[in-house]
């Protein structure tokens, strides 16, 4: 073997063994979401304290009017609930919003449309100035996208009898599950992070987060913890951070379900996917200094870490696609070489089908569907890891909102609101040649292993790339 074929081994070997290290952390939870606990108790009406339902919107003319109806039908006394819509649309989403407002408030609902001249500090900024006059002792806070059940209250507010309970977070389910395999895909990597990653957390008492939406804060909370904050593109994660570091707890109420729509096309969903990745970043830049001089137990600033981190295997991802094709297309390496491909490749396949299996929705067609989520993730890892890298540097970038179509069951966005394209198509696209290329030479050595395991890479890593360049050329 030469210098050069086993540099390129080395730098393999180093990949898989950190994806390996991150893959053990996921299982650890598998077994720790089983110590699920109680769910918080139905609250009395009676003592129903005043809540404030926050909807943060931005161009969302097709949902806009589902979304405040899904509000003001919350099962909550009227003179103890106020909706207020946190409008920063530049179309004619406005002039919806006015419309639906009035016609709920004829029928006696608290609903308020609140504007703002400039859409300084994007969603974080939209909520903390809907805070600054919200009359609610709780908030509970939906995306444009979700339809809360009538009784989502009556289901969540009463764990809030502690006194040390800050959030609440509820279960998303899925509105357009079966729309397309992209749409059954996302489905899949929620339902586990749910089932698996915010329920393992939880049951150990480990640091877990707001998901942004589906979820209801204590005011003081809030306040106590500094406010939403917009300097990361994760206010949700932040600002759970926080509150936990100033000593407050959270509930997660698996058993309470908020349906939402998926991203109906990848355009959307890399936009999505981007803005959680980067987000995380900077929230882990932020943060990991304050927790690990913290009070808070090893074990417990050691898992802040796995999950404010757990984006970065998609740059440890790029970093094995390129070093594993390099390999493949050398030849000369190890003789146990088709070991290592095959036992990678059959390792990330197993973690995914006992990630997917622990879901409430362990079906066969769930684990069929393990190959598809493999080679998703691989076409990610270009988009993931520029968002990986541009959060690590600190480099600012806008807060770029999921285009929703309100029409269940479509598998793509009206064109008016599609996801802007970020140029990385054609990289993602030089990847899945490069990857095709690697494959194809060592098909011609003889090899059959690395050649079927580069194909299917690739060709997951090609489907991202034509969804990146059909978008730049819409655009």
């Amino acid at each position: 073997m030469s210098v050069a074929t086993g540099a390129v081994w080395a730098v393999y070997l180093t990949a898989l063994a950190v994806l390996a290290l991150y893959g053990l952390h996921r299982l650890t939870l598998v077994v720790r979401a089983r110590r699920r606990r109680p769910a918080a108790a139905p609250c009395e009406l009676a003592a129903a304290p005043v809540v404030t339902v926050a909807l943060p919107l931005y161009n969302e003319r097709a949902v806009a009017a589902r979304a405040i109806a899904a509000a003001a039908s919350l099962d909550w006394p009227r003179d103890r609930l106020e909706v207020q819509v946190l409008d920063d649309s530049t179309d004619d989403t406005a002039a919806i919003v006015a419309a639906e407002v009035a016609a709920w408030r004829a029928r006696g609902v608290d609903v308020v449309h609140l504007r703002r001249t400039t859409r300084t500090g994007w969603k974080a900024g939209a909520l903390d100035a809907g805070r600054a006059v919200a009359r609610g002792e709780l908030h509970a806070v939906f995306d444009a996208d979700f339809v809360p059940p009538p009784d989502f209250l009556r289901q969540t507010v009463g764990a809030f009898a502690d006194p040390g309970v800050a959030m609440v977070q509820a279960r998303w389910a899925h509105l357009n599950r079966d729309a397309s395999l992209l749409t059954r895909l996302q489905a899949l990597l929620l339902d586990g992070h749910f089932a698996v990653e915010q329920a393992g957390r939880a049951a150990v008492g480990a640091c877990w987060n707001f998901n942004g939406t589906a979820g209801v804060w204590r005011a003081t909370a809030i306040a106590d913890a500094g406010g939403w904050q917009a300097d990361t593109l994760t206010e949700d994660l932040d600002l759970s951070y926080r509150a936990a570091l100033a000593g407050w707890r959270f509930v997660y109420a698996d058993a309470v379900r908020a349906p939402a729509e998926l991203p109906a096309d990848l355009a959307a969903f890399k936009a999505q996917q981007f803005r959680w990745a980067k987000g995380s970043i900077e929230c882990a830049r932020k943060l990991v200094g304050p927790i690990a001089t913290s009070t808070w137990p090893w074990w417990r600033r050691l898992e802040a870490l796995f999950h404010l981190t757990h984006n970065l295997p998609y740059l440890i991802t790029l970093v094995a696609l390129i070093a594993g094709g390099a390999a493949i297309a050398a030849g000369g390496g190890p003789a146990w070489a088709p070991v290592v491909h095959a036992t990678s490749m059959a390792t990330t396949a197993l973690v995914l089908a006992v990630f997917v299996a622990a879901s409430d929705r362990p079906r066969l067609g769930a684990l069929a569907r393990i190959p598809a989520l493999i080679a998703l993730t691989a076409g990610m890892a270009v988009s993931q890891s520029r968002a990986v890298v541009l959060g690590a540097i600190g480099r600012v970038t806008p807060f770029e909102r999921t285009p929703k179509d309100g029409a269940i069951g479509r598998a793509s966005a009206p064109r008016r609101y599609r996801a802007a394209s970020t140029g990385v198509g054609l990289l993602e696209a030089a990847l899945a040649l490069y990857l095709a290329g690697c494959g194809s030479l060592a098909l011609v050595r003889g090899a059959v292993v690395a050649p079927l395991i580069a194909g299917w890479l690739a060709l997951g890593v090609a489907a991202i790339a034509i969804s990146g360049l059909r978008g730049r050329v819409a655009a």
